[in-house]
């Protein structure tokens, strides 16, 4: 069975835009990733997630989980954990591989989960 894609629109808006200032990420005091070229991702009334180019997060740090999740709004999600020496956060980052039309500009980025890492913003 496919999965159902859904259009955003006025019962679940989703907007994005650019990031006025830097985003840090640390877990710990270990920084994971820092960008000034971050996206806010708006969806619905859930807080804003902010997106950041991979290109700006600590690669040697990423751990492929094998994890996947599927929202109809933006696709399927792929997951990432961080180490830090012996510290491995398991699924602290998803991603949208292949993001939906409507949410285009996220491709290439990835979001982090607030309670699992700092995020300065």
């Amino acid at each position: 069975m496919a999965n159902q894609q859904l259009i955003p629109g006025p019962d679940h808006p989703i907007t994005v835009q650019p990031h006025a200032g830097r985003v840090t990420v640390r877990l710990g005091d270990t920084v994971v990733a820092d960008t000034t070229a971050a996206l806010e991702l708006q969806e619905s009334t859930y807080p804003v997630a902010y997106y950041l180019p991979i290109a700006d997060v600590d690669r040697a740090m990423l751990r492929d989980s094998g994890t996947t999740t599927y929202c109809p709004y933006k696709g399927t999600a792929s997951y990432y954990s961080v180490a830090v020496g012996e510290q491995v956060v398991d699924d602290v980052i998803w991603f949208y591989p292949q993001p939906y039309d409507a949410v285009a500009d996220i491709v290439e980025h990835v979001a982090f989960y607030p309670n699992k890492v700092e995020i300065a913003a």
